[in-house]
């Protein structure tokens, strides 16, 4: 069986609860000595503000992709036997599930950990957008995860471009269009009309 078999992706449409019993029977099987879990809740308060629900939308196709992907690397990591991972769409209500994730694995530490990347990187990377509503308005929310991450790419962007205008990576991505023309006391990026 392929790992991708042993995976329980779900993105569920507005009206469907998430089936926590049905996870956790999806991943139960012998060879499993531990099944970690995360369920995600929606709480009644929000800094100080009273919430009502929230509203979830997403792009199916490609939330399921990363969802995938995430798993592929979960497995690459930790010594994993099954997943599941379910998110609602549309309204939840104060008190009920939107987000589901459990994993088997023959070790606790190994479900603990891939349980935790999972949802940390659900919140980081998929395409699914978060609305609270209060008794008093609403917002779209950004995940911490997905803030957190967003910073690394761009520290990471600004190390690589420090690294490029001190001469440290002469390949352009843009091949003959922009050249790298190098003095002594400075580095200048010029374009290239040839075409």
């Amino acid at each position: 069986m392929s790992s991708e078999e042993n995976n329980l992706i779900e993105i569920l449409e507005e009206g469907h609860k998430v089936d926590i019993a049905k996870y956790i029977d999806y991943v139960t099987a012998p060879q499993a000595g531990a099944i970690a879990t995360f369920s995600g809740t929606t709480r009644d308060t929000f800094e100080g503000k009273t919430v009502m629900e929230l509203r979830y939308e997403a792009y199916v196709p490609m939330a399921t992709r990363y969802l995938s992907s995430i798993c592929a690397s979960a497995r690459s990591n930790w010594d994993i036997h099954k997943i599941a991972v379910a998110h609602r769409l549309g309204p939840v209500l104060v008190g009920e599930t939107s987000v589901f994730v459990a994993v088997s694995s023959v070790h606790r530490g190994d479900g603990l950990d891939a349980c935790k990347f999972l949802i940390d990187e659900l919140k980081a990377s998929v395409p699914i957008w978060k609305k609270e509503v209060y008794a008093n308005g609403e917002v779209w929310k950004e995940n911490a995860e997905f803030l957190e991450k967003r910073l690394e790419l761009a520290e990471t962007r600004g190390s690589l471009v420090k690294k490029h205008v001190a001469g440290e990576h002469k390949r352009s991505c843009c091949g003959s269009k922009v050249r790298v023309q190098e003095d002594e006391d400075h580095t200048d990026i010029a374009g290239d009309n040839k075409e």
